[in-house]
């Protein structure tokens, strides 16, 4: 009668434990992860908002007046608008912003803590090349008393908006002057308005020098 195969201990251990079945999955594992990892790393996309259209200072907006989109980032999204980043109540633009361009977080503020009104005054003298739009400048006032006598100026809206700049004819001389829309706070619109009635010499200047790129 035929005896039974027997296998040896170590043979055994050998079938079972293949030291080449073992470098062979720790490579596959090890590519999989490697390739994973350069998909992640190459893919700079977010979710964000898109302005659908020119967007001015002082301009409200809610989540569904706005693009959403996904784009390349180069620091993932963060400093852009995303969804969820607008709430119920929507926000205010603070600065322009482009047709089709990724809103930056910083372009837009609350709009429960903004409360501005529009205004147009004329500059008494030549604006400065950083008075554009989105620009926060101060609003100064010179009143002019009798004999022509100019009082010491003084700020009466700090930290306006400019939203536009306009260019209005002057009845005196026949020309033309700067004149500026301004989103002022409503607790220095009177002031303002005050001080255009009177004839006040108005002078905006910018806060801040913009930095050349």
């Amino acid at each position: 009668m035929p005896r039974p195969r027997t296998f040896s201990s170590a043979r055994v251990r050998r079938l079972l434990v293949d030291p080449r079945l073992v470098i062979g999955m720790v490579l596959v594992v090890s590519s999989v992860a490697g390739v994973v990892a350069l998909v992640t790393a190459a893919d700079d996309t977010a979710d964000v908002y898109l302005a659908p259209g020119p967007l001015a200072p002082g301009q409200h907006l809610g989540a569904d007046d706005l693009v959403e989109s996904r784009a390349a980032l180069p620091s993932r999204g963060a400093r852009y608008l995303q969804p969820g980043d607008v709430p119920a109540a929507g926000v205010v633009v603070l600065r322009a912003v482009g047709e089709g361009e990724v809103i930056p977080r910083d372009a837009v503020g609350s709009a429960s803590g903004i409360r501005l009104s529009a205004v147009v005054v004329e500059s008494g003298g030549l604006l400065p090349g950083s008075v554009r739009p989105g620009a926060h400048v101060d609003v100064w006032a010179a009143r002019v008393g009798e004999g022509g006598a100019v009082d010491a100026p003084a700020v009466i809206a700090p930290g306006a908006i400019v939203v536009r700049l306009v260019e209005s004819d002057s009845i005196v001389g026949g020309g033309s002057t700067a004149g500026v829309e301004l989103l002022v706070p409503k607790d220095r619109l009177a002031r303002v308005i005050e001080a255009l009635a009177r004839g006040d010499t108005l002078t905006v200047i910018p806060v801040g020098i913009p930095l050349e790129g």
